[in-house]
């Protein structure tokens, strides 16, 4: 039962999380975009909490997997999609919650490891683009992917805090240093990652440096 209800707790929170987007498009296509991306990162807290193993976590991500793609194809739902598409960023966001809700939720069994893994995604790299955005700082392109100095500052400071965090209250030796090492690392992904992949490559390869901490 609880898993069920996990289930209908989950689908009306994203459904506020995208009614209260409508308000961020008032500011603009990406405001709303950007304010989905964050906020439906704290599903995870959701899922920690309801779902008993990695069957009942990823049917929700399995949802959005298909629910994401028609949105993307169809413009089902406006608020998260770009006028002009250039990637499939949402359906990958629901792609690695699906992957990680399989490996932390089942192989591994540390669901908090998904938690650090995807709050990186939504915070630091959705932060990462609203201020690189909106400060003015030095821009650098690295192959096609334009970035700013401000941004990839703002994402390695939100990754170094969460993972700080993370390990922190798991009780990780040399904390310090492997969360900088950790924050440089995913800060060089995001920057490389192009046309909303770094929705897939920023959680899987934080789950991966995290389990190897």
């Amino acid at each position: 039962m609880k898993n069920i209800l996990g289930i209908i707790v989950s689908y009306i929170f994203i459904g506020i999380v995208i009614i209260l987007a409508k308000f961020f498009k008032k500011s603009g296509e990406e405001a709303s975009r950007k304010f989905i991306h964050i906020m439906l990162s704290n599903w995870w807290l959701i899922a920690m909490y309801f779902f008993e193993n990695a069957l009942w976590a990823s049917l929700v991500p399995l949802s959005f997997v298909i629910i994401n793609y028609v949105s993307y194809n169809r413009n089902l739902i406006s608020v998260m999609e770009r006028e002009n598409q250039d990637g499939l960023g949402t359906v990958y966001y629901a792609i690695s919650l699906l992957i990680i809700s399989i490996i932390t939720f089942g192989i591994i069994e540390k669901p908090e490891m998904g938690l650090c893994s995807i709050l990186i995604m939504g915070y630091g790299d959705g932060l990462a683009a609203v201020i690189g955005k909106r400060v003015k700082s030095y821009e650098y392109k690295i192959g096609n992917t334009k970035k700013t100095l401000a941004g990839s500052l703002t994402m390695f400071i939100i990754t170094f805090i969460i993972v700080a965090i993370f390990s922190g209250v798991t009780g990780v030796n040399l904390w310090l240093i492997k969360s900088i090492i950790t924050a440089i690392i995913l800060t060089v992904i995001e920057a490389v990652s192009i046309k909303g992949t770094d929705n897939i490559t920023i959680p899987l390869s934080a789950c991966a440096l995290l389990f190897l901490m």
